[in-house]
């Protein structure tokens, strides 16, 4: 993981479009649904910008940047006046977070071996009620 400093925890090569569009989101205190509301688009929409499967408009850029009083070079690049960075003990939990990922990984790679496994005797079984 890349050493993350307060200047460049939103940065390009930290964060995408729809990250930074959420954390606008999350400090005003909004939900996804207020804010498609608020903006007039669907909540599907906007969900759609956060998980980066799209990007608004130029003219839905500006009122999403005057909205949560960011600038719009902030929301696309991460460099300019945007919204703080998450504190040091928010920081502090990232190392703990990404070791429980990756136990859920290892977790989900065992279950589904034993999930393949299961099938194959399954689809064995059938094939011999079939003979």
């Amino acid at each position: 993981m890349p050493d993350v400093t307060d200047d460049s925890w939103y940065s390009d090569h930290i964060a995408t479009f729809g990250d930074r569009l959420a954390a606008a989101r999350e400090a005003q205190g909004m939900t996804q649904e207020e804010f498609a509301n608020r903006l007039g688009v669907r909540r599907r929409t906007v969900r759609e910008w956060e998980d980066d499967v799209r990007e608004p408009r130029a003219n839905r850029l500006q009122m999403i940047a005057g909205m949560f009083g960011v600038s719009i070079m902030w929301l696309l690049t991460g460099e300019g006046p945007g919204v703080a960075s998450p504190d040091a003990e928010t920081r502090a939990d990232l190392p703990r977070l990404l070791g429980d990922l990756r136990g859920l990984h290892r977790d989900a790679d065992r279950m589904r071996g034993r999930i393949a496994a299961l099938e194959a005797r399954v689809e064995r079984l059938i094939a011999g009620r079939a003979a």
